[in-house]
């Protein structure tokens, strides 16, 4: 004979009552979070929204609501192609192209390759590798100030190459308009070098080793291993990389105004420097909100692929 259970009771059963206790241990880790997650919504998603608003009005020094459509983007459209002369935006966005180039390849190749000299377990590595992350604990400004001595002319590379002997070399690039994006690319890549090398060390170590042996038990050599094998293993960790530079680069502005000292004639100018400028210098805010809003889409155009390629793999 079957036994009927009352629903009540199998009710109760199921689902005990948690006491306060218990409630508040659930709680908790939400009253913690909640404050943090508040001021991101707000801070982060909130002047994004607010900014993409400003860039459909006419705001000058302050905002306003006198909404005029997409003519500021019309107007950095237009700035696009101006290249006789060449308008702010359009310098800012070849030398993006330069800089970004540099740095992004530059990082990417030095960082590889002072992984790969460190993860053949030489000696001396527990040195070196401290050495190379050092540049990372420095910030922008400090970095940019320190080559902005180094490679000035009258005080730096120069002049100690004069003071040996070799009076005919120059070496003025930090002063000279047309090279001025180098020297920012320059200490971009000296000082984020080391930190792709630390994603690519941690990646190689990460890799099975007896995949490695077999490879070796069949005669692969040690080109073909990294470039058959370990590379490809490694795409997860390139992409990564990839997008942080790419972040980091657009997003760059403090270390141009400190190896430029403040970016004079605009000769080193970036998107980041042309809105900061048309925000809060020149007095027109929805055009400096309109370019900020095309670096936000620049930076989602890189990070919206790798996210969804990167979720559809799992299961």
């Amino acid at each position: 004979m079957a036994t009927v259970i009352d629903p009540i009771v199998a009710h109760a059963v199921q689902s005990p009552r948690l006491n306060i206790k218990d409630r508040l241990r659930d709680w908790i880790p939400r009253l913690v979070l909640a404050p943090s997650f508040a001021l991101i919504l707000i801070f982060v998603y909130g002047f994004n929204l607010w900014t993409l608003v400003i860039s459909f009005t006419n705001s000058k020094a302050f905002t306003n609501f006198n909404f005029i459509g997409w003519a500021n983007y019309a107007k950095l459209w237009s700035w696009t192609f101006q290249t006789d002369p060449p308008s702010n935006w359009y310098t800012a966005l070849v030398n993006m192209v330069l800089f970004g180039g540099l740095y992004v390849v530059f990082c990417l190749v030095l960082g590889l390759a002072l992984a790969i000299l460190l993860d053949q377990k030489i000696r001396g590595e527990g040195i070196l590798r401290p050495l190379y992350l050092y540049p990372l604990a420095l910030s922008f400004i400090v970095t940019g100030t320190a080559w902005k001595l180094l490679l000035d002319p009258g005080i730096g590379l120069e002049k100690a190459v004069h003071d040996l002997g070799w009076t005919s070399f120059h070496f003025d690039w930090v002063v000279d308009p047309r090279m001025m994006i180098y020297c920012v690319a320059i200490a971009g890549i000296w000082q984020t070098s080391g930190f792709v090398m630390a994603m690519f060390l941690a990646a190689l170590r990460g890799i099975d080793s007896e995949i490695l042996k077999a490879a070796q038990i069949d005669g692969a050599s040690a080109y073909a291993t990294y470039r058959r094998i370990i590379i490809p293993i490694m795409r997860p960790v390139f992409m990564s990389a990839l997008i942080i530079l790419t972040h980091m680069a657009i997003k760059s502005y403090d270390l141009v105004l400190s190896v430029t000292g403040k970016n004079p004639g605009g000769a080193a100018e970036l998107p980041s420097t042309f809105m900061y400028s048309y925000t809060f210098t020149r007095n027109q805010m929805g055009v400096g909100s309109a370019s900020a809003v095309v670096m936000l889409m620049t930076i989602a155009a890189i990070m919206v692929p790798y996210l969804y390629s990167e979720l559809r793999e799992k299961p």
